[in-house]
C-alpha cells in the first residue's frame, strides 16, 4: 500500500512569492491558510465545529 504524500502549504505559487520577495521580509507559506481559517471563525462568530476542515 502506498503511503500519501502529506498536505504542504508549500507549492509552485509559494514558491515564486518566496523567490520574489525582498531580503528583508517575512514569509510564511502558512499565512493564507491560517487567513482562511481567521475568516471562517469570524463568519461563523467562532464556532469551530463549523470550520472542522481547517483545524485537524
Amino acid at each position: 500500500m502506498a503511503a500519501e504524500e502529506p498536505e504542504t502549504p508549500w507549492n509552485d505559487d509559494a514558491a515564486s512569492k518566496f523567490d520574489s520577495k525582498p531580503f528583508s521580509q517575512y514569509f510564511d507559506p502558512c499565512q493564507d491558510a491560517a487567513a482562511r481559517s481567521l475568516r471562517c471563525l469570524h463568519r461563523n462568530r467562532g464556532d469551530r465545529e463549523m470550520c472542522s476542515d481547517f483545524f485537524q
